[in-house]
């Protein structure tokens, strides 16, 4: 027997390879059979799967041709390169004008068909690029290329994504699939705590998720999806921006996991990085939300779909505004022809991956539930304690809230805020800028619950809900991790990957937190110059505010849908 074992396994060794063909080859030709089948029983439903399947097989053979043909097509692409890189001195100026002239043209026919909103959203982003560049660690050698195709990577993804039909049922579609599979923590959740798990619905509820999609996500890296998706997005911006491989890399990794865990995809090169590279990697960490927190999000109520544009729009914008903030001022040492390669788990096999990222989530769960904890308990300490002074002044009314409010107010309505709304959403900048973004997603989604109510707009001269163009706007400018309680978490993760680096990270954090709450705004500003203004409240509360020229429609057409909706 152990001379027949030893044969079988020569034999194996021998065709490892033939027999490695075979076993793919008979896995393809059945789960070809099972798409065909489902397809032909009923393509509608199996439209899904027939798409997945066409993705992988378009990337599979995309990755094999690019492997196999890469010098061949740098060859025969570089007599273009070699001429635009000659006539690029004049090409770029006659690029900025055309690019200038189209964003005018634009905002003239959008501004007749859909009112002047826009125009606020776009003096916004104006404004928040004049303000980086004015407060520029080095305003004089700004390279323009990162920023404003930064800025044109978000409004086209922006663009494809608010305002087509295809962009938005892919991401509608996208965001309902999420929410479907994070209800299967439920099950876990139920299991533990009981079937009254939902009476402690952030505890029991909301966390569960955060250990759930913790363990999906380092299951996806263990077989090597995230990498390849990650390394996809990364190379997409560096050559549209020019960015280099490191920081490309890292602002791709912080639309799927945290700011301190992207930075360990460039391990090995992180000693060797310019200061401005640094300073773009905490931007874009600051700047972005991590996946395993987007379901808490969304469990609270607000919009999946925008939660992850937001997070994806944000990604070149962190890279604008840091090139912006701090330029590149050093020669980078790590680039693409000296081969960049991403640091791989070191988990054996799936079961051991899912186990890890089950463990991993623990402390971050624990972080959560604490700083919450302490934040609130804070936070109602301080408006007690400003509310005894406002008294002694006869205005009680004082808190965290309303001073945050009168600061941030200015900076919400250059988004594109309404100027009703701008207040509250100043409040919840505050909330999410001096505390966290948890805090803040949780009382936008009392605003959102409020509206979905149709209760009254106004109780006692307070405002109790947003328009949905102000909710979504502020969706927006609060997707990011760039508060003062992060600022220590990404000091400390940074220094302990790259010790050598430590006076560096410490000089360039607090800079890199403004530049990511900035990229966050832009970004915000970009979704209020594209989201298309609807019926923004119930008709019968509309018609009933028709003598107050602020909440009445400026689309006339708003108001005869309204009418009509009723009338039927």
């Amino acid at each position: 027997l152990e001379k027949k074992y030893d044969e079988v396994c020569e034999f194996y060794k021998k065709r490892k390879t033939r027999i490695h063909y075979v076993i793919y080859g008979i896995l393809l030709a059945a789960y070809s059979a099972i798409v065909i089948t489902a397809c032909s029983l009923n393509f509608q439903r199996a439209l899904p799967l027939f798409i997945i399947t066409v993705l992988a097989v378009f990337f599979i053979c995309w990755d094999f041709f690019i492997a196999k043909y890469e010098d061949r097509i740098a060859a025969f692409f570089s007599p273009g390169e070699r001429y635009l890189k000659k006539q690029w001195f004049w090409l770029k100026w006659v690029l900025c004008a055309a690019l200038i002239m189209t964003i005018i043209c634009w905002l003239i026919f959008d501004t007749m068909k859909q009112g002047s909103h826009q125009l606020i959203s776009f003096g916004g982003l104006v404004m928040y690029v004049l303000l980086m560049l004015i407060f520029s660690k080095y305003p004089m050698r700004v390279s323009w290329r990162p920023v404003f195709s930064g800025i044109g990577m978000q409004f086209i993804l922006g663009l494809f994504i608010l305002r087509t039909k295809v962009g938005f049922g892919v991401f509608n579609w996208l965001g309902i699939q999420i929410q479907t599979f994070l209800e299967y923590s439920d099950t876990g959740a139920k299991f533990v705590f009981g079937d009254k798990y939902k009476d402690h619905f952030f505890a029991f509820k909301v966390l569960p998720i955060v250990v759930f999609f913790s363990t999906v996500m380092s299951t996806l890296y263990h077989v090597g999806f995230m990498q390849w998706l990650i390394g996809k997005v990364g190379r997409i911006m560096h050559i549209f921006m020019g960015t280099t491989p490191v920081e490309s890399l890292v602002a791709a990794g912080n639309i799927f996991v945290g700011q301190t865990e992207s930075p360990l995809l460039v391990r090995p090169y992180l000693p060797y990085i310019t200061k401005s590279e640094l300073h773009a990697i905490m931007t874009a960490g600051f700047s972005t939300i991590a996946g395993s927190v987007l379901g808490a999000y969304i469990s609270f109520g607000v919009s999946s779909s925008h939660l992850m544009t937001a997070s994806v729009m944000s990604a070149p914008a962190s890279l604008a505004t840091s090139k912006l903030f701090w330029p590149e001022t050093e020669k980078p040492l790590v680039t693409l022809r000296s081969g960049l390669q991403m640091a791989k788990g070191e988990t054996k096999n799936l079961l051991e991956a899912a186990s890890q990222g089950a463990s991993t989530s623990i402390t971050l769960v624990a972080n959560i539930a604490v700083n919450l904890i302490a934040f609130l308990a804070l936070l109602t300490f301080l408006d007690s304690a400003l509310s005894w002074v406002g008294n002694l002044f006869d205005y009680p009314q004082l808190n965290f809230e309303n001073i945050c409010a009168y600061v941030f107010m200015p900076f919400s309505f250059m988004m594109g805020v309404d100027w009703e709304d701008s207040f509250i959403v100043g409040g919840l900048l505050g909330y999410k800028t001096f505390f966290n973004e948890f805090l803040a997603y949780e009382r936008l989604s009392k605003l959102i619950h409020n509206r979905e109510k149709g209760g009254s707009m106004y109780i006692n001269g307070v405002k109790q809900y947003m328009t949905v163009r102000s909710e979504v706007i502020a969706t927006y400018a609060l997707c990011g991790f760039a508060n003062f309680g992060s600022l220590g978490l990404v000091i400390g993760g940074l220094t302990s990957l790259a010790p050598s680096k430590k006076k560096e990270i410490i000089d360039g954090a607090f800079r890199a937190m403004i530049a990511g709450t900035v990229a966050s705004f832009m970004t915000a500003c970009v979704a209020g110059m594209l989201t298309v203004p609807g019926l923004e409240v119930p008709c019968h509360i509309l018609l009933g505010n028709a003598s107050n020229f602020t909440d009445f429609p400026a689309n006339r057409i708003q108001l005869v849908d309204c009418c009509h909706h009723l009338f039927t």
